[in-house]
């Protein structure tokens, strides 16, 4: 057997070359590829979108906007202009979901501290409470990194808008809360095209560690 081995070794060692070769082709054929879905307004849960734009199935992107952030400066769409980013709604004084969700933007903000593509944009709910100096002492308490973070503030009905028609994120409760405290847990994936290509629940790890994860797949994607 040794002397067969010994005559054959070329032919042997080359058909173990082939054959990891086609093994490792193979997987990487029948290998699903990993892809992100474009959410319109139509397939997302009817109470998180507006009725004016419940019918779009294609084409969504979010719409332009002007905001001032805790250093008061005007931020817009230009702000994000061919930048991924994660979106998301909170207030200041809310001591039930917001604290955790601020924590794991901060996770999240350490994860892209030194990807230029990549920002974070954060809308006051109760921008009536929320002024440029109390963001900013959010900010400082929180460790915002300016640079990367904006935390914004406004009219209260153009933030609203923006939630139920552009990042399909807020609940509404009675027709009479249209513009009341109403918010949900959702961080908001978007797009360098200002597409929404995610959700996630801003107090869980685990969707915190896909939503990292799916940050650097769209780099990828967008090289």
């Amino acid at each position: 057997m040794r002397a067969i081995f010994k005559k054959y070794r070329i032919f042997f060692v080359t058909m173990g070359i082939v054959s990891a070769i086609c093994v490792t082709l193979f997987y990487f054929a029948l290998k699903p590829k990993k892809r992100l879905p474009i959410f319109n307004p139509a397939d997302v849960n009817p109470e998180l979108v507006d009725s004016t734009v419940q019918y779009i199935r294609k084409d969504h992107t979010i719409a332009n906007f002007a905001f001032v952030n805790q250093n008061g400066k005007t931020i817009t769409q230009k702000d994000y202009e061919g930048k991924i980013y994660v979106a998301d709604f909170f207030f200041t004084t809310c001591g039930s979901i917001c604290p955790k969700m601020t924590t794991n933007l901060i996770e999240v903000q350490k994860a892209i501290r030194n990807n230029p593509k990549v920002m974070l944009l954060s809308h006051s709910v109760t921008p009536e409470i929320d002024s440029v100096p109390v963001l900013k002492a959010y900010a400082i308490k929180n460790g915002v990194d300016d640079a990367k973070w904006n935390l914004v503030t406004g009219d209260k009905k153009d933030i609203y808008r923006m939630a139920r028609q552009s990042y399909l994120a807020v609940k509404l409760g009675k027709p009479s809360e249209l513009y009341d405290m109403v918010h949900t847990e959702n961080f908001v994936l978007v797009d360098t095209k200002r597409r929404v290509r995610g959700f996630y629940d801003g107090t869980k790890k685990a969707d915190i560690d896909k939503l990292i994860e799916d940050i650097d797949f769209l780099c990828k994607e967008a090289q």
